[in-house]
């Protein structure tokens, strides 16, 4: 008996991946350093210090008491 039926190919399964993502949060962290230089520079100060000296002047010859001090520091007229 002859049915005339067929027997099925079955054929190796096919695989279609669909591939879905989902984002998760890593922490990164980056440390940041600041660095508060203090540098130090030499600027000159000047500071005065005044000195009085007494000098004693012996009296020239041509100088007169009675003139005063006309024969150093006066010109005649």
């Amino acid at each position: 008996m002859h049915c005339g039926c067929v027997n099925p190919i079955v054929c190796p399964a096919q695989y279609v991946v669909r591939d879905y993502y989902t984002p998760r949060v890593v922490p990164v962290v980056q440390p940041i350093v600041t660095v508060n230089r203090q540098n130090i520079v030499n600027v000159p100060q000047y500071y005065v210090q005044p000195l009085t000296t007494n000098v004693v002047v012996a009296p020239q010859p041509g100088f007169s008491t009675a003139t005063g001090t006309r024969g150093l520091f006066s010109r005649r007229f």
